[in-house]
């Protein structure tokens, strides 16, 4: 998780982009938001604090780099802080493009420059990216001149109190974000994103016509893709090919897991020596990883340090479960030699041995 301070925040710009499809319009800001020390930390908290998955991506363009709006505008600001006011207006002039779906919510835009924040423990400089969609209620309570009692012992006053109902953004909730650092500027910055919608249009329209982002090809984009193509091996393409069983399909898939939490860096010929064993069952995932790298334009590479934070994610989705009708599920994460199958008179059955019972 990046490390920001409240007097990183350097310079704030707002402005109100409106739906184009719509036809709201777009309100810019003519001038820097002034800022309180006060204003700072509670920025610093509603900006930042959503950034906790260590998915990261690189602005990117079919043609060029330079072509992508974002990367040119937050390329300027990290030249030239002083003209945020300036480029934060072409940035909002190009999210208002975007907005050429009714779904698509309006709202206020923030830029901001930070100075002196860290990720992965080297101090750089970022440009975030923050739009508020969402207004919530809240309540203001209001009183007049207090009268208080001087009566001795006495420390009771008296005012008259009402409710003003007013529209707000709350701090806790963040409707969408990107942290650009300045970082690997000719791959395209490292760019952390937000997104508490994140689905359908809404989704296409902050990451793919705003940002134009990719995911960053580092050790936690490599440790999902060889896990993913890996697990869609085992329970799709291995039963086409081999006489395997859901024991050994759930065998298989717990001994990966073990293998990816157990080292820190991952080797091929080490993986499928510990996990893949027999030498037909390598050959076959071989040629199917080159099948998942071709339909999914990705490329795994044999050697890679291993991504805790990947492999705790991606461990969920390797369910190591056999299920029995809608009677039993017998969950394997251990020695698969300990799993009988067998069919009898009554029916098809596993033997399972143990040592306790708890």
């Amino acid at each position: 998780m990046p490390i920001f301070n409240s007097d990183s925040i350097q310079a704030v710009a707002l402005h109100r982009v409106g739906v184009k499809a719509s036809e709201e319009g777009l309100v810019l800001s003519s001038a820097p938001l002034p800022l309180t020390e006060q204003l700072q930390d509670l920025l610093v908290r509603y900006f930042i604090s959503p950034f906790k998955a260590e998915e990261y991506y690189n602005f990117y363009h079919d043609d060029h780099l330079e072509m992508n709006e974002v990367y040119r505008h937050v390329s300027n600001i990290f030249d030239d802080p002083d003209c945020l006011l300036s480029e934060s207006q072409h940035i909002a002039r190009w999210l208002y493009e975007q907005g050429l779906h009714p779904n698509i919510k309006g709202g206020d835009f923030f830029v901001v420059y930070f100075s002196d924040c860290q990720f992965n423990g080297e101090t750089t400089q970022a440009v975030g990216l923050f739009k508020s969609e969402n207004k919530e209620s809240f309540l203001k309570v209001m009183h007049g001149e207090e009268q208080w009692s001087r009566q001795q012992g006495d420390d009771t006053a008296t005012s008259e109190y009402r409710l003003e109902v007013h529209q707000g953004i709350n701090v806790n909730k963040l409707d969408k974000g990107a942290l650009v650092f300045n970082l690997e500027p000719d791959k395209g910055y490292v760019v952390g994103t937000v997104d508490a919608t994140n689905r359908g249009v809404d989704a296409a329209y902050w990451r793919d016509g705003f940002l134009q982002i990719r995911q960053r090809q580092d050790e936690y984009y490599q440790t999902h893709e060889v896990m993913q193509a890996y697990k869609k091996f085992v329970t799709d393409e291995l039963p086409q090919q081999f006489e395997v069983s859901k024991a050994d399909q759930a065998d298989m898939l717990s001994r990966s897991v073990k293998f990816f939490k157990q080292n820190e860096n991952f080797d091929m010929d080490d993986f499928a020596r510990d996990v893949l064993e027999q030498p037909d069952v390598i050959d076959s995932f071989q040629q199917y990883r080159q099948t998942y790298e071709r339909e999914n334009d990705v490329q795994l590479p044999d050697q890679f340090d291993i991504s805790e934070s990947a492999v705790k994610k991606q461990a969920r989705a390797f369910k190591s479960v056999i299920k029995l009708d809608k009677n039993f599920h017998i969950y394997v994460h251990g020695d698969r030699k300990l799993i009988e199958q067998g069919e009898d008179e009554k029916g098809k059955y596993y033997k399972v041995y143990y040592r306790e019972e708890s």
